[in-house]
């Protein structure tokens, strides 16, 4: 028998996978995170993910996965479908939130710990280079070496990344190609994921026979807005490039019409209408 997957991408799978298993999720982090042999995780529990106050809808109230370990250090996980600046500016808001609210009356500066967030990105945001990994933090302009600790930064471009990106991070490799891997065209899983112990259970999980149809619903509805988010963004997108070149033909008729030129000649250099160009001509 054939077995069928779902994505780990979808929101409900990404925090059924991930919102509930400590040792997987550690698993994940230690991977993904730029965290040296010392900053290592080894045990965390889960916080609430209601961070913040309801601005643009119900997505911004939530964090997809929140956890604190046992130094007090908090990370925040989220999988996102599409960029956008609104998701950049929200990342950085739920992690100063997070931050100052580590803050206790009478408490001390030096107490508070440092926010880590690791943001899954399945779209490309960065098109001038080919790496998929982005990690920030707060460096002096002049000297990268003089930090100020206390916020991180990571968002990984998921499309971008291919298996031999990587070479000596093995675990990095196999987690991000269980989220690149993995989906309802799935069917066979290679070896090397399963083998892993936390990331075989992981994909146990995305088993379809062991969802409710309440749950499948949910997920394809899930896909179902993606798809609408992706049509108007691209829909956005056309109708600022061409507000763009109607803006460009606007500014060159009225260059022309300062030179004298006939109106005839401009519609044809411009594509302008000879309506559209009588109007710039009164204005």
């Amino acid at each position: 028998m054939v077995m069928k997957y779902l994505d780990p991408k979808a929101d409900l799978t990404f925090k059924k996978i991930f919102g509930n298993h400590p040792t997987r999720l550690i698993s994940l982090l230690n991977a993904l995170l730029p965290l040296s042999d010392e900053e290592q995780i080894h045990e965390i529990k889960y916080l609430p993910t209601e961070l913040v106050p309801l601005l643009e809808g119900g997505k911004n109230t939530i964090v997809d996965v929140l956890c604190t370990d046992v130094r007090g250090r908090k990370f925040c996980v989220e999988m996102q479908m599409e960029w956008s600046d609104a998701f950049q500016q929200r990342v950085l808001f739920n992690a100063s939130k997070l931050y100052v609210s580590q803050a206790k009356k009478g408490g001390k500066y030096s107490e508070l710990q440092p926010v880590y967030s690791l943001n899954l990105v399945n779209d490309i945001f960065a098109h001038d280079t080919p790496d998929f990994i982005h990690n920030y933090r707060i460096v002096h302009d002049k000297d990268s070496n003089k930090v100020i600790e206390g916020l991180h930064f990571t968002f990984i471009e998921l499309p971008k990344f291919t298996p031999h990106s990587i070479a000596d991070k093995r675990m990095m490799v196999l987690w991000l190609r269980f989220l690149t891997e993995i989906n309802s065209n799935t069917k066979e899983v290679p070896a090397d994921l399963l083998n892993d112990p936390e990331i075989g259970k992981a994909v146990e999980e995305l088993e379809i026979s062991g969802f409710s149809d309440a749950e499948l619903r949910a997920y394809d509805k899930f896909w179902d807005s993606v798809s609408v988010e992706r049509t108007l963004l691209d829909d956005r997108y056309q109708k600022g490039i061409e507000k763009g070149m109607n803006q460009r033909s606007l500014e060159i008729a009225r260059n022309l019409l300062s030179l004298g030129l006939p109106i005839d000649q401009i519609t044809q250099a411009t594509g302008l209408t000879e309506e559209e160009i009588e109007l710039l001509k009164e204005s």
